[in-house]
């Protein structure tokens, strides 16, 4: 399987880096680490991240790379990150 990030999730992704470079550059060097490895890892085991506790009913799941709440859904041979959002904020519906 690939991960891929949908454009919106990159957005996401891509405006957490900078608003934690913002404060300190190190620590964002550190959550993007982090991140790509803890990614990386659905690559072998999709279904590795848990069931999105406020939509139970939905085929999304998450992991956890803190303070951020990645969601995905695995389709055919991907793996799609469709949202990144910070673990004080009240998730929408995923979409792809």
């Amino acid at each position: 399987m690939k991960v891929k990030f949908t454009p919106s999730a990159r957005t996401q992704f891509l405006s957490a880096l900078s608003y934690i470079r913002k404060d300190k550059p190190s620590a964002a060097l550190t959550f993007r680490n982090q991140a790509e490895k803890i990614l990386r890892r659905l690559e072998d085991f999709p279904e590795s991240g848990k069931i999105i506790p406020e939509f139970i009913d939905l085929p999304y799941r998450e992991v956890i790379i803190s303070p951020y709440r990645f969601f995905y859904k695995t389709k055919e041979d991907i793996v799609w990150i469709v949202a990144v959002w910070h673990g004080a904020q009240l998730p929408k519906e995923p979409t792809t």
